[in-house]
């Protein structure tokens, strides 16, 4: 005869409702959707500033990545949807009240958008280039000569889907690692953060690169102090909140978190930023590719750890 003792209705198989587990897929999606939002978004910046000529890989050559990008993310989501062929289903409604139509709909803006925007730069790749239609000729002139108002729908847009990727997780309130308001914000921040690094990156210009490492300066200024808020909010909170914050606080995400996000993510690409603003030779590819890294590990282990914290009952 075996005897087990249960202490909470959770214990109880097949009786407490459970979350699906989500996997790389997500993480990878909400790396790629800020990304791609934090590109767009300078892209539009500059444009509307009327400075595409001094800030050519911001506004013009980075952008080339974004539709590859938005098409990677969507194919990792779809990838874990458990009912893939219903997936169309998000486009029959709207609900105001939920992230994840918010994400749709934005995500079926976006996509195309930023195709236009990439496709009537196409000659300056290639100049011979011809669409062979009359329409899509007329339509290409269109789009240049309207730059300045796609720029601003592009800004929006891109500020809707980088903040989404954090709602998206704080919607879920039974997980009390997400349930906060800061994950918005930062992740936003962090999206916007990693689009200049991969923009800083490609660029061949000094003057542009500068300017884009005071900006990226500042992104990572704010994203510290969200993480920070974040994790003082969890102390200031009741037990479950408080165990959310044990796993980044001598919990199994310490090192992790602590170590490729905080250090080797803002902290040391700061740092060389600083030193290349100081005038030393730094080269740009290691900040850059510290600051996507320290993203990419962000995402994972917020969806990892969310997922293992809970509210009992």
């Amino acid at each position: 005869m075996r005897e087990e003792l249960f202490v909470s209705g959770r214990d109880i198989p097949n009786i407490d409702p459970y979350l699906n587990i989500w996997h790389w897929q997500i993480p990878i999606y909400l790396f790629l959707g800020g990304l791609a939002a934090g590109i767009l978004f300078f892209a539009g910046l500059f444009t509307v500033m009327g400075k595409e000529k001094e800030m050519e890989t911001t506004v013009k050559w980075a952008t080339f990545l974004v539709p590859g990008v938005l098409i990677l993310g969507l194919i990792a989501l779809f990838l874990d949807l458990k009912h893939k062929l219903f997936f169309w289903q998000l486009y029959t409604t709207i609900r105001l009240e939920s992230p994840m139509s918010w994400g749709a709909w934005v995500l079926m803006f976006i996509t195309p958008l930023s195709i236009i925007w990439v496709a009537a730069y196409i000659k300056d790749i290639i100049p011979q280039w011809n669409w062979k239609f009359g329409y899509l000729n007329s339509f290409e002139k269109w789009v240049n000569s309207n730059r300045r108002p796609i720029a601003w729908v592009m800004m929006v847009f891109s500020l809707i889907l980088g903040i989404y990727t954090g709602i998206l997780l704080s919607a879920f309130n039974a997980r009390p690692l997400w349930n906060n308001a800061i994950l918005g914000p930062l992740f936003l921040i962090s999206g916007m953060s990693t689009g200049v690094a991969t923009t800083m990156w490609m660029s061949k210009n000094h003057t542009e690169r500068k300017t884009l490492g005071k900006i990226d300066l500042v992104l990572i200024g704010i994203e510290l102090f969200l993480i920070t808020h974040m994790i003082m909010g969890f102390l200031a909170g009741p037990t479950v909140q408080l165990e959310a914050a044990g796993l980044f606080l001598g919990g199994d995400f310490t090192v992790s978190f602590w170590v490729f996000v905080i250090i080797l993510g803002l902290v040391f690409p700061a740092i060389l930023e600083i030193m290349e603003l100081s005038g030393y030779k730094v080269p740009i590819a290691i900040p850059a590719i510290l600051i996507l890294m320290g993203g990419l590990v962000f995402r994972f282990i917020m969806v990892e750890a969310g997922q293992l914290t809970r509210y009992l009952y």
